[in-house]
């Protein structure tokens, strides 16, 4: 897919740099870029779902249960 964009000078000559230092075109360097940048936007859209959920669900824990969770841990130093 062929797309027309606007780049600020200073962002446009660090990226000709960039793809020339890498030895990748301009193409590639801006698709791998964007790659990046969507992978990263998706961890964090994760982690707020997550979030989100965790925070709906803050039921009270069993008393028996906690109570066996530490049990099983033992008295190990932290």
């Amino acid at each position: 897919m062929k797309v027309a964009i606007s780049l600020p000078d200073p962002v446009f000559t660090a990226a000709e740099k960039l793809a020339h230092r890498l030895r990748v075109s301009r193409s590639q360097l801006y698709a791998q870029a964007i790659e990046e940048y969507l992978g990263k936007r998706q961890d964090s859209l994760i982690t707020e779902r997550l979030n989100a959920l965790y925070a709906e669900g803050q039921d009270a824990i069993d008393p028996a249960l906690a109570a066996a969770q530490m049990g099983a841990i033992g008295h190990e130093a932290w």
